[in-house]
């Protein structure tokens, strides 16, 4: 909650908070790009709930989206570099073998079948998808995807990410006439969104089953 309150500080009315609460905005989204521990969509989605309670939104609406946008994608360009020197390096890195740890076979599996298919929609797809960016992103380094390859398809799946939560809190502000109501709104519809593929995933396996990796088409 105190990163949201952060978030939602970025937009505030009086002038002070907008200095610090920008950057802090910033600097959460990129800190929950390197450790996805930090829930960078309900961040967005607060910040853009209260942006649309101000008197002249669309600028703090703006601001949201360029800053949600420009720092989950240096968030990702970091944390793509930080796993190729992994990958060059004999001895691994730490950021490696954390995502490996993060990232069950099975989906990486799926996630390497569907890169070497030639699938780069799959790197927009997975900025989406709850927990879909980690598998993918390593899926690309075990490819050795040139870091500009991929920061060339990362770019859209960042606007595409943002462009996402911010609407989820523009409906959130847009349901109540108090800023904290939308916040709380956004939060709830981002949380169950965050839920739904693990939630459609257990319905279609309901025994534990895994589905069988997909195969190149």
């Amino acid at each position: 909650m105190a990163a949201t309150a952060a978030a939602t500080e970025a937009v505030s009315t009086n002038p002070a908070p907008q200095v610090v609460g920008y950057p802090s905005l910033f600097l959460l989204v990129l800190l929950g790009a390197l450790l996805p521990v930090v829930p960078t969509g309900a961040l967005v989605s607060s910040a853009a709930a209260v942006a649309l309670h101000h008197p002249r939104p669309a600028l703090p609406t703006l601001l949201v989206f360029l800053v949600a946008t420009a720092a989950a994608f240096l968030g990702d360009a970091l944390l793509y570099w930080l796993g190729r020197r992994g990958v060059r390096s004999r001895n691994g890195s730490r950021w490696l073998d954390r995502m490996h740890q993060q990232v069950a076979p099975e989906r990486l599996a799926r996630a390497r079948a569907r890169l070497a298919a030639g699938s780069t929609t799959v790197l927009l797809v997975s900025r989406l998808v709850p927990a879909g960016r980690i598998p993918v992103m390593l899926a690309c380094l075990l490819a050795r995807m040139p870091m500009r390859a991929y920061l060339r398809a990362d770019l859209p799946a960042a606007l595409a990410w943002a462009a996402t939560y911010q609407l989820l809190g523009m409906l959130g502000g847009a349901l109540f006439p108090h800023p904290w109501q939308g916040v709380l709104a956004a939060v709830v519809l981002t949380l169950l969104v965050a839920a739904a593929p693990p939630a459609w995933r257990r319905l279609r396996h309901p025994r534990g089953g895994h589905p069988a990796p997909a195969k190149p088409s």
